[in-house]
């Protein structure tokens, strides 16, 4: 298992190799055309260059290599993924969502570049993940797999997926749901973009969604995003918004309904490590080198 020192060195990597692969692509945007558009770009990459761990592109990459496939391959598919992860974070923090004023340490989008801008950059952004999707097909990816790419990750960033959970998470706002509902919320609005992060990289290798490995990883990925949830709503209740970079105590406020909903801190943290050791179970076999593992633990002791 790889130490968390050397688990945030890998992801350091795999988000600067993403990086350098996103601003090559709007690079070949005209300077003319930038100009023209602007501020659209410009806010497009306030928000897209903004850090963050890179968990999913990083997912895409590690699956990729663990399938036998060349992570160059699947540079393209890491891209669209943080295109459209980072759309979502624009949206989510929008006025009429869940109204954030700052977003990894930094003023929010809208803050920025004021809520029109915020919600076409988003747009934008989900739009243009897809194009870039199909750039597979200049790094060697076979076309049946760019073709089934595209059809899974539009489906999980959509209404059966991201989308419809974030749907399902406003419409129970203030409501009394069991236990069961609250998984349901969390496994289309978090677990689905992750879920599709490791089907992509193990597309981009090559592989097809009958073989074992795809079952393993989905589950290795479910589990994940249940805990990184979980996790997530612990340190709403108990982090330093300094560290997290973005405001703290929301939840409460808002009558949300949450893990800590159901259950108390400890016992939350007992949960998230059973589901820690499911998603280190699933993928065993092809955690050659120990990221899955390192990775997990990671994420399940993180602070930010």
């Amino acid at each position: 298992m790889l130490n968390p020192e050397q688990v945030e060195l890998r992801l350091h990597e795999n988000g600067a190799r993403t990086e350098a692969y996103l601003r090559e692509v709007f690079s070949e945007l005209p300077e003319s055309s930038r100009e023209e558009i602007s501020p659209l770009s410009d806010a497009m990459l306030y928000s897209l260059m903004a850090g963050g761990k890179r968990i999913r592109p990083s997912l895409v990459l590690e699956a990729c290599r663990a399938a036998g496939g060349s992570p160059e391959a699947a540079l393209p598919f890491a891209a669209a993924i943080e295109m459209i992860h980072t759309y979502s974070l624009i949206h989510d923090d929008l006025p009429c969502m869940d109204d954030d004023s700052m977003r990894r340490g930094k003023p929010s989008n809208h803050v920025v570049y004021g809520y029109a801008n915020a919600l076409l950059a988003g747009d934008a952004l989900l739009t243009e993940a897809f194009g870039v999707l199909s750039r597979g097909l200049v790094t060697g990816v076979p076309a049946e797999q760019v073709v089934m790419a595209t059809a899974l990750l539009s489906r999980s960033a959509g209404m059966d997926g991201m989308v419809g959970g974030q749907v399902m998470d406003l419409k129970t706002d203030g409501e009394e749901i069991d236990f069961s509902t609250l998984l349901s919320i969390h496994s289309r609005k978090t677990c689905e973009l992750i879920l599709s992060s490791v089907e992509l990289g193990l597309l981009a290798a090559g592989r097809k969604p009958e073989e074992r490995i795809f079952s393993a990883f989905d589950e290795y990925a479910h589990q994940l995003g249940l805990v990184f949830q979980l996790v997530d709503d612990v340190l709403d209740a108990t982090g330093d918004p300094e560290t997290l970079g973005k405001t703290v105590g929301k939840d409460a406020k808002s009558d949300k309904k949450t893990y800590l909903s159901f259950m108390s801190i400890p016992e939350a943290m007992a949960l998230a490590e059973g589901m820690t050791e499911k998603a280190v179970l699933a993928v065993a076999s092809y955690d050659l080198d120990g990221f899955f593992t390192g990775l997990a633990d990671y994420l399940l002791k993180r602070k930010k």
